[in-house]
This record gives structure tokens, sequence and C-alpha cells, in this order.
């Protein structure tokens, strides 16, 4: 599989030469095509189905966060992307990973890269995005395993054949952050052309002792090799150095106020770093008229490592004391992963067909250990705050395991005629992962086999061309090694995997061509599940079956000509089945969000934003102990102004009203304070 990898990189970088003694394209346009957006509509995805669909007959839900949006807003993080798509709600991760929940179902492993699985826990950039697609529900027969709720799709920006450009973006904010990102593209002849993406951050928040590093670069070479056939070769190499902070304890049964400066970490000690490379290689072609052919082989090489000191408890009173616990934990994960997807498209009597046909391989091989803190005080007194010292002597564990991974899926797309369309399939995954636990049991390695079917069906009625009605049925699973392979020992190696079955009614409607409103109705269960323990987070707990019911609806695009909107709300009621007293964790009754942009002058624009969340659980409510976030509102603005055709200058204010809130958590004890009032101060420029 190294072989096919290193081939196919070779393969895009010498082939352009050849290419040139084509025709010169027509037009400037993307070599390798990842979608069409218009402002903040996006009209299509090949994500959602692994073919080139509009959204409008994808039977499920999708929210794409275009380049635009993520500009507009300021966005430097998933987190500040997610908080604006309804039904996700942000966890805290630690302090050192993204990590989200979607429909009930907390996740640190369910992100993609251009659709190929992106499962290392760290921070994602978004300095060389071209858009943010959000997929709801199961999609066990797009992506394999996980994604019990739906999963998070990052799609690169790419070369663009015929045009030179660059552009720049300088910013500052009023924390003292400040971040450098470049943008570069070259034609390399007339059907090749490369590009560069790269930025630096200095970090920067509201919490004391805060701060670091991120520096990134992408380069990205693609190619026309012949008349429908192209290549593209990307590297990326990213370096994170940055405090890890777990947030405030709780008082109560709720966060504790007063303190959302305080930092309960030791300064210098808290820490996470990352160092990684992803190489990226992919091929497209047309075999045949209505046959076309893609494969995309990645490669990454991850190596992290975080240290937390942290609330292991509420606190005592108001001015009382807080216990702390601490451990440092490293991981190194190797990833190759190779997909091949076939498409036709063809019609047998009066209906249409877009069936694909593909495979996947994937070699994980991962190392982890962890040793446990000893604190020279193991309580932080809110009086007299005074920092600990800490030494990690003891080994908690070291694991060090092997996943292999083969599937093979068959999907079609059955128009009949122009109001009927029809997606089904079926996907076969083998998961193997094998092991040891050199701390626990270095005697016996463990190991376990999983195969297992997922199906997929969607039914569209389209009474107008611009309307369609849905409903549609899928599944996934998760096998007991869990997001990243870590839960799995001789003690669970017998167990089933967990199982996520999704029901779920909708409608999209392209209101103007610019403008798209969509509705979705579901329920979704899950099966075996388990979820960290309520007293002691480190510890996995069963907990049967879950259901969570919901409500998603969503407006983005054009009010008018000069009006653009993003604008989405959800309901959810996330129970364990049979017993509504154990509710989920951060699974908030309401979400709502609205943002906007209105063009004052064709040199002035003015944005505003309002999210809302209601009270949620920290961790799942097993009893009356649990802790309870309360529901907040956060109101942001933006000025925009055309210096000229290549300035543009942007100024961002958050929690404009200077809001006292607390958006996410780990657990009952580690909770996040929101940000006061701030700004930040953008100068982008385009040549």
């Amino acid at each position: 599989m190294r072989v096919l990898l290193v081939s196919t990189a070779l393969l895009t970088v010498l082939m352009p030469t050849a290419a040139m003694a084509e025709d010169p394209v027509d037009q400037l346009s993307p070599i390798i095509v990842t979608g069409v957006t218009r402002g903040y509509v996006a009209l299509n995805s090949v994500t959602a189905t692994k073919t080139d669909t509009p959204l409008i007959d994808v039977p499920q839900s999708v929210n794409v966060i275009t380049r635009q949006q993520l500009d507009d807003q300021a966005a430097y993080s998933l987190s500040d992307v997610l908080r604006y798509v309804p039904g996700v709600t942000i966890g805290q991760g630690e302090g050192n990973r993204d990590q989200i929940t979607l429909r009930g179902q907390n996740t640190t492993a369910d992100f993609f890269l251009d659709g190929v699985r992106d499962d290392v826990q760290y921070f994602r950039g978004l300095y060389n995005l071209e858009r943010v697609e959000v997929l709801k529900g199961p999609y066990a027969l797009i992506f394999g395993r996980g994604g019990g709720g739906g999963i998070v799709n990052r799609v690169q920006k790419t070369p663009q054949a015929g045009e030179l450009f660059f552009g720049s973006r300088l910013s500052a904010n009023s924390f003292g952050a400040w971040d450098l990102s470049a943008d570069l593209n070259t034609p390399l002849g007339e059907t090749a052309a490369f590009r560069l993406n790269a930025a630096y951050e200095e970090l920067g928040n509201h919490r004391d002792f805060y701060e670091g590093q991120r520096f990134a670069v992408n380069p990205y070479v693609a190619a026309e090799l012949a008349p429908g056939w192209s290549a593209g070769l990307s590297y990326e190499y990213v370096d994170d150095d940055r405090s890890t902070d777990r947030g405030v304890p709780s008082l109560n049964g709720r966060p504790i106020d007063g303190y959302r400066e305080q930092f309960f970490g030791v300064p210098g000690v808290n820490r996470t770093t990352l160092e990684a490379q992803i190489l990226k290689a992919r091929l497209d072609g047309e075999l045949a008229e209505g046959l076309t052919w893609s494969t995309t082989a990645l490669w990454g090489d991850f190596d992290k490592a975080y240290t937390n000191v942290y609330p292991n408890g509420p606190a005592t009173g108001q001015t009382g004391t807080v216990p702390l616990a601490a451990y440092t934990d490293p991981t190194t994960r190797d990833n190759i992963l190779i997909q091949s997807n076939l498409v036709w498209e063809t019609t047998t009597g009066p209906l249409e067909h877009k069936i694909l046909f593909g495979l996947e391989y994937g070699d994980q091989t991962s190392a982890n250990a962890r040793r446990n803190g000893v604190l020279s005080n193991p309580t932080f007194s809110l009086t007299n705050p005074v920092f600990p010292t800490v030494t990690f002597p003891t080994l908690s564990r070291q694991t060090e395991s092997t996943v292999e991974t083969v599937s093979a899926y068959v999907q079609d797309q059955i128009s009949i005629g122009d109001r009927f369309d029809i997606v089904a399939g079926l996907r076969f995954d083998r998961f193997e992962i094998s092991g040891i636990d050199l701390f626990a049991n270095p005697d016996r390695p463990f190991s376990r086999s999983d195969e297992k079917v997922s199906p997929r069906l969607g039914l569209i009625f389209k009474p107008v061309p611009d309307l369609s009605l849905y409903a549609s049925y899928s599944q996934s699973f998760l096998p007991r090694s869990g997001d990243q392979f870590l839960s799995l020992s001789t003690v669970q190696e017998n167990l089933e995997p967990e199982r996520f079955t999704n029901h779920e009614i909708g409608l999209k409607w392209q209101a103007r061509p610019n403008l798209i409103v969509t509705a979705a109705l579901f329920q979704l269960d899950r099966t075996n599940a388990t979820t960290p323990d309520p007293n002691n987070p480190r510890v996995t707990i069963n907990v049967g079956e879950t259901r969570t019911n919901g409500l998603e609806l969503a407006a983005t695009g054009n009010i008018t000509d000069r009006w653009q909107v993003s604008a989405g709300y959800a309901w959810q009621d996330g129970v364990l089945k049979g017993n509504d007293f154990v509710r989920l964790a951060q699974v908030p009754e309401q979400q709502f969000s609205l943002w906007n942009r209105f063009e004052v002058t064709p040199r002035l624009g003015l944005g505003l934003g309002v999210t809302h969340q209601s009270d949620q659980f920290a961790a799942i409510r097993t009893s009356s102990a649990a802790t309870r976030l309360p529901g907040f509102t956060r109101v942001d603005a933006a000025a925009f102004y055309e210096v000229s055709d290549r300035v543009e200058v942007q100024l961002n204010i958050e929690n404009l009203f200077d809001a006292d809130y607390f958006p996410d958590a780990h657990n009952n004890q580690n909770i996040s304070t929101g940000a006061p009032l701030n700004a930040r101060l953008t100068v982008s420029t385009r040549f």
C-alpha cells in the first residue's frame, strides 16, 4: 500500500509536462473540483454521497459553511465554525483537541479531510480550507465505522489552472493574539498549477497564563494529465504548541461564578504539543463516457503529547478549595488510508442511475502511555491561589495497537422521471484490531475482528424542481475499541460494537437561486451505548440504549441582493431509552443561531450574529448531583470595508454585550468559561 501511495505521488509530479501538450483550458477553473458555492450557499457536495450531487437531492441533513462565511465570522477553529450549526454542540476536549456532540453522540474522531478519515485528537486549522461540511446522522455507508451522530468534513483549497493570485491576512485581537496567513496560486503551464497556503498564529485568550504558537504550511500541486484526467499531491505540516486549560470546577451543581480568568492548572506544566505531517495524493479520471474513477491515498504521521493539571472535584465553597489531579499523556499515530471510487452513470429503460462502487483500506498504528501526577498540594485555595509543583512518576497505561480495515460498498442513486429519486446502498466493513496493554496485562495481547454490513435508504419526492421531500434510514457502528483504540481490553474484547440507527424525514427548498431552506425531523437510537462515568471520567461505563429525538431547521443564502443570512434552530431530546431522568451529556434542548451580512454600500458591509443555547448537562445525568450548564445568549458584530479592490479591513466584535456564560465542558468539574467582550481587527489583501 505504501508503494501505491508513492507511485501515485510520483505520477502527479512527473505528468504535468505531458499535460501541457493538450489544448489549454477555456476558462479559469479548479483542476480538482470540490463543490460549487455562491456566497454563503453551497449548491452541491461530493462528500454526502461520494458523487457530485446537488444538496437538494441528498436525503439527509447537510450544513455547509463556505469560505466567505468563515472569513466574515473571523473563524479560526472548528469551535468557532460549529457554534453556528444547529444540532452540534462543542466539547472542551480537555483543552487539547476538537471534540463535539452531534445529535447526542459525543466524538473525538468523526472528522474527515476531503472525505478521508482524520481521526487523531488535535486542533484542526482552517487556513487552507474552501469549506466545512457537517453531515448529520449515521453515515457508515459513506465513511465506515463511527459517525453515529454525523461527521465533519474539511474541504481543502485546490490549485486553479490559468490563474496567478496571492492573498494574505493579518489579524490581531484584544487579548494579544495575532496571526498571519498567505494563499498563493501560480500556473505551471496551461493545465497545471501550484498552490501554497501557510499560517502562523500567536495564541491568546481571556484565561490567565494561556499562550501558544501554531505554524502550518500546505503546498499542493495539481495537473490535468490528459483530457478527463487530473491528479493532485498535497502535503501539510503542522506544529502546534499551546497551554492546556480544563476550565473551572462546579459548585452546588453549576459552574462556579466569579473565576472567569482563574487558571486551575500549573503554568508551564499544562501544555500540549503536536507535530503532524499529512501527505495526500489524488487521481481522477474518465474511463469512458459516463464512467469515472477516483483514488485518494493519505499518509499521516502524528506525534502528540499533553499534560494536564485540572480540577478533580467540586469546589468546597465560593471561597473554599478545589481538589486537583494531574497526568501526562503522549501518543503517536501512523495512518495509511486509501479509497477508490468508481461512478457509473447509465439508464435502464425510464430509470437513470448513478451507481457508486467503492473500496477502502486503512492501516493505523498507535502507541499511547499515561503517567499520573503527584502534586505537592492536591488542593487549590480560591482565597490564596498558590500553584503546586508536580511530578509524574507513576505509569498507569501503556498500550500499542494496530487497526486494519477493509471495506467495500455500493450505492445507486435512481431517478424515476423528474419527481422521484431513490438512494440505496450497502457497505461491508471488516475492522480488525490487535494490541497489547504493556502496563496492565503484558502477557496477554488482545484482539478482535468485527464484520458489519451497514445499509442506507433514502426516498425523495420533488413536487416541483426546487423542492424535495425525503425520508431516510441509515445505520453505523462503533467497535469496542472506541474513538481512539484505547478502550479495548482483554475484559471487553468479546463485546459487540455499539450500533446507531437513524430515521429521518425532511424537506429542502431552494426558495431563490441563492437561498436554501431545510427542515429535518429525526430519531437516532444507539444500542450497547457507552459513556464516560460522571463520577470518574477516565472510566467508561455501559448505559444500555439511548435515544435522541430532534428537529432541525436552517436557512442559508441571500434574502435580498444585499442581505445574506445563515440561520439555524435545533430542538433535541436525548435520554436513556425508557428512563427520561437519565439525560445525555451536552445536549441542550434548544439551540438557535443567526448570522447576517448586509451590504450598506458597494464598499461597506455590516455583520450581526446571535447564538442561543438552553441549559445542558456537563456529563450524563444519572443522579441529582449532575452539573447543569446554564443557558446563554451571545451577540457578535462585524464591519467590512473595502479600502480598494485589493485591500479590505474587517472588525469583528465577539460577545458584544459581555455575557457571562459557560459554552462547553469536559465533565462535571471541567467547565469552560466564555470569553468577555473582545475585538479582532483583520486586514486582507489579494493581488
